[in-house]
């Protein structure tokens, strides 16, 4: 009698496809650390959170925006990941995150309109370097009382208490013809929303050491009233059903989510 021999059925091929190999202890510790590793790495030389508590920088960037930095961009030279990550100088119209002088242990966000050599003087709120106007689409006027301190500057009388005496005894040996000279290593700031930012023109330079960070994209927002807005005043009208899904899907600026910062 003759006898062929069976090969696997198609039940057989069907459960020895569903075979996967399931880690060990010590891969799965060894990947969990790799992964830790990468994460740290990100968080100390290149990426870093940060919220965004003030309406110094609107609308470029609003109260309750969610931001990565890069922490390398302007790292001096010679530090660990510069051969591996892009470095450049900090430039005119660059958004920098900081440690400003009067306060060296927070961070302060603002934009840079004066680098070194720079002439810089400030007329009607208006930004003029080396004199020439300086385009700024980003710049918001929201509605304020006139300064003559902040509003012209170089400012030739003292009026404003919340300006640093330092910085003003510092300001007078800097101007010259009506515009402040920005010196080596230092650089001016303001804020995006001109008539409420304590910035440069309040407290002085920022030294090429304290800046420490760009900033890169908005990777979430939370809704907030910005108090320097100027909003209609509520009434008495009764609101719908709708209203309450419309508060649910409210609490996040969702079309920022992702929003590269410029």
């Amino acid at each position: 009698m003759n006898t062929t021999t069976q090969g696997p059925g198609p039940r057989s091929l069907w459960l020895s496809r569903l075979r996967f190999h399931l880690p060990t202890v010590p891969e799965a510790l060894a990947s969990l650390l790799r992964t830790v590793v990468v994460a740290l790495f990100l968080l100390t030389f290149v990426l870093q959170p940060y919220l965004i508590p003030s309406e110094s920088m609107e609308h470029t960037l609003l109260v309750g925006d969610f931001l990565l930095v890069n922490k390398q961009v302007y790292a001096p030279s010679g530090k660990l990941a510069r051969w591996l990550l892009p470095y450049r100088q900090v430039a005119r119209e660059d958004i920098v995150i900081f440690h400003p002088p009067e306060e060296p242990g927070h961070f302060y966000v603002k934009r840079v309109v004066g680098i070194p050599g720079d002439r810089l003087r400030i007329a009607e709120g208006r930004v003029t370097v080396n004199g020439a106007p300086l385009d700024e689409p980003y710049a918001a006027f929201e509605p304020a009382a006139r300064n003559p301190f902040r509003d012209d500057f170089p400012a030739k009388v003292y009026t404003d208490p919340n300006v640093d005496p330092v910085w003003w005894r510092q300001m007078q040996s800097l101007v010259r013809d009506g515009q402040l000279v920005v010196p080596q290593d230092e650089y001016f700031v303001l804020g995006d929303n001109r008539n409420y930012s304590k910035d440069s023109r309040f407290w002085g330079f920022v030294s090429r050491r304290q800046i420490v960070a760009r900033p890169l994209v908005i990777y979430f927002s939370v809704a907030r009233p910005s108090s320097t807005d100027v909003q209609q005043a509520a009434d008495d009208r009764l609101g719908h059903d709708r209203e309450l899904s419309a508060r649910l899907t409210g609490f996040a600026r969702w079309k920022r989510i992702f929003h590269v910062v410029h």
